[in-house]
């Protein structure tokens, strides 16, 4: 028997005995009155102490915490090694330079091709950017170690809301760390069991997780599916608020949301419109306002969530732009923006140029199609299947998601840096390898990556 046993015994029959002699029955040792109350009393305080003691260290029983334990690191061990089997791993490359058209990649000689970046208009190492992201931090610090209400607002914070609402000709924004945390702010805070939400089905993750935090009635329309989303609004009539929310650009496969129709449809059923221009802002319109400045609705869309960590710059950041009145509530009621620590001025600062820049000229975002064509019409015509249209996300949809990840392994031994994509960030039999083009990729990088796709193709069998 072992010592935790031993002691567990010796305990509970201590115990045992102590509980008679606190009792009312005559105690055989005890040979007056007096003595019996003693003994009585002493028993009883013996008894509520062993009870509360827990057993001496080395004694307890924990193999109850360590079959937990085991219990935990076989099923941890069972999911990765599911994974790992699926071919679905995702490994980290580790990348020693900063980010660009040409990057340093730890195990890797030379530059690097880097064709799977949100760097679309090449300004995560602009000079100007960095130079305004050095300033804001010699000025005004590593950061505020406070929320937004309390002591964690500076005048920069204000001024890049004025500039963002400026751009997208907006009453009004609020940032937040992140576009997932805007995204996971708004729909809680908006939306009661008064109301609808209408989403696409492929909506970014960061949506999907928003809506599931809100108490709204939750309509799921088929993917761009116009038809399908009017007899949901149809059916949505009974409640107070009705929101149709989308992806501006979907960033799994480079497909345009039909904005225009869902305006059209939004209208007829007196709903307001959300959309998230993520992987539009900056490059899609005239001046890259993003898919309802391509598509002519800007006066229709009433909710725009965005990022300030793809094309704006890169570093991080994100925000909502709309009516006053909606940022002036999701300020007192988005859980995010109260309990997040506040932008870092660095990272304002390149945010802020960013915008300058973009705002002073279209040049850049426009030079985005004429690269964007070149490659996709390139792939295309060498066998390849790109999903989606005209945008710089270009997937190269393959299928099989060891296939993907092979082909991407041997693409950066070829000196092209691109990742597949396979379950669950995209679905089951839809792995791919997501190509993004950037402004600052040249015609020589775009040929050179279409070569190495063509040889790598042919060597795995997806090319003939």
């Amino acid at each position: 028997m072992s010592c935790a046993a031993h002691w567990s015994c010796f305990r509970g029959g201590l115990i045992g005995w102590l509980g008679y002699a606190s009792s009312d029955l005559p105690l055989a040792s005890s040979s007056s009155s007096s003595l019996s109350l003693c003994t009585r009393s002493s028993a009883m305080w013996w008894c509520r102490h062993l009870l509360r003691t827990p057993l001496p260290p080395g004694l307890g029983s924990p193999s109850r915490a360590q079959s937990a334990l085991a219990q935990l690191q076989q099923v941890l061990e069972g999911e990765l090694e599911g994974i790992r089997g699926a071919g679905t791993w995702k490994g980290e490359r580790v990348i020693t330079s900063r980010q660009g058209p040409r990057i340093q990649v730890e195990g890797s000689r030379g530059d690097i091709l880097n064709f799977c970046a949100n760097n679309y208009l090449g300004l995560s190492s602009h000079p100007k950017v960095i130079r305004s992201g050095l300033e804001a931090l010699e000025k005004y610090g590593a950061g505020l170690s406070s929320v937004r209400f309390i002591c964690g607002t500076q005048n920069i914070h204000k001024d890049l809301e004025e500039k963002i609402a400026r751009f997208h000709q907006r009453e009004d924004t609020i940032l937040y760390a992140s576009c997932f945390d805007a995204n996971a702010g708004i729909f809680e805070a908006l939306l009661t069991p008064e109301d609808a939400i209408l989403s696409d089905e492929l909506n970014h993750a960061s949506i999907i997780d928003g809506i599931r935090l809100c108490k709204a009635n939750k309509y799921r329309y088929k993917h761009m599916d116009m038809q399908d989303l009017e007899a949901k609004l149809q059916d949505a009539q009974k409640y107070r608020l009705r929101m149709v929310a989308t992806d501006g650009a979907f960033s799994m496969d480079g497909d345009i949301a039909p904005l225009q129709e869902i305006c059209r449809l939004s209208q007829k059923y007196k709903a307001i419109v959300f959309v998230d221009e993520c992987h539009a802002t900056g490059f899609l319109g005239p001046n890259g306002r993003g898919t309802d400045e391509l598509l002519g609705v800007m006066d229709q869309v009433t909710i725009i969530n965005s990022t300030l960590g793809k094309a704006l710059g890169g570093a991080a950041g994100g925000y909502t732009t709309g009516p006053k009145a909606l940022i002036d509530l999701l300020r007192q009621r988005s859980r995010p923006y109260l309990f997040s620590n506040s932008l870092p001025p660095a990272v304002v600062g390149c945010a802020s140029k960013a915008l300058d820049l973009l705002m002073e000229s279209n040049a850049i975002a426009q030079s985005m199609a004429a690269k964007t064509t070149r490659f996709r019409s390139k792939m295309a015509a060498a066998g390849f299947t790109i999903s989606g249209n005209d945008h710089p996300i270009c997937p190269v949809m393959l299928g099989d998601a060891r296939l993907a990840s092979l082909m991407a392994d041997d693409m950066l031994k070829r000196g092209i840096y691109v990742i597949g994509f396979s379950y669950p960030v995209v679905p089951k039999g839809k792995a791919r390898i997501r190509v993004q083009i950037s402004a600052v990729h040249s015609d020589e990088d775009i040929d050179r990556c279409v070569e190495a796709f063509v040889e790598v193709g042919r060597k795995h069998g997806a090319l003939p």
